[in-house]
């Protein structure tokens, strides 16, 4: 009989501090929304209403809380946008823009957040990596879904899958420190490379062997 009691105390001890994992972490975001990419721990404890030992408690070191909340923006925030925008009933060019312009929307309108779990040198790259493997399985799955109705090959689509959102991923994060063009300039122009590169990959009907033999010659510009 005791040992059941003791077991139910450590499952709700266990529950509990994942709930309060999980408060923490939706208060960092706030507080990082707040203060800024660079705020410390003294800071967001502040911010939330907390002693910094309270985080300690629940977070081993602030590479642990970062990590935390990669996770949770990206599971909560970022991935369910892309994942309407991919599902959307639409022809494959609007799919391919609504997705980029959600990616890019999401950074540019939450860039504290961002630069906090991307950008301080204490991002976890394990998270960033699983986050890419969703992002390309998904981005995967579609092209073989509409390729394979076309009658396209789809044997590389894995493979195109990471380089376009290794490519977006890495091209979004330049921008948010650079910012030397608007946000439509980036969504037309990551819309452009991407779309011309499934738009090839379709002409050699997915086909490296047919894409091989053609001829590659850069058409001229069209006259004004």
């Amino acid at each position: 009989m005791r040992t059941g009691r003791m077991d139910g105390r450590k499952r709700r001890w266990r529950q509990h501090k994942i709930d309060r994992r999980e408060e923490l972490v939706d208060g960092t975001l706030a507080a990082v929304r707040v203060r800024g990419s660079t705020a410390g721990m003294d800071e967001i404890a502040a911010e939330i209403g907390v002693s910094k030992t309270v985080l300690y408690r629940y977070f081993s070191d602030k590479n642990d809380l970062v990590r935390a909340t990669m996770q949770r923006f990206i599971e909560t925030t970022l991935m369910p946008k892309v994942y309407g925008a991919i599902s959307l009933d639409a022809d494959e060019y609007q799919l391919v823009r609504s997705a980029l312009a959600e990616y890019v929307g999401t950074v540019d309108e939450d860039p504290e957040v961002y630069r906090f779990i991307m950008g301080n040198g204490s991002a976890d790259q394990s998270s960033l990596a699983e986050f890419e493997r969703l992002f390309a399985e998904v981005v995967a799955a579609v092209i073989t879904e509409r390729a394979t109705e076309k009658g396209i090959d789809t044997e590389g689509a894995m493979l195109w899958s990471y380089v376009l959102v290794g490519g977006i991923q890495l091209a979004t994060h330049w921008w948010t420190t650079h910012k030397t063009m608007d946000r439509d300039q980036v969504i037309d122009y990551l819309t452009m490379m991407t779309w011309s590169a499934i738009e090839g990959m379709a002409r050699a009907g997915g086909s490296r062997q047919t894409f091989t033999a053609q001829e590659h010659v850069l058409p001229n510009p069209p006259q004004p």
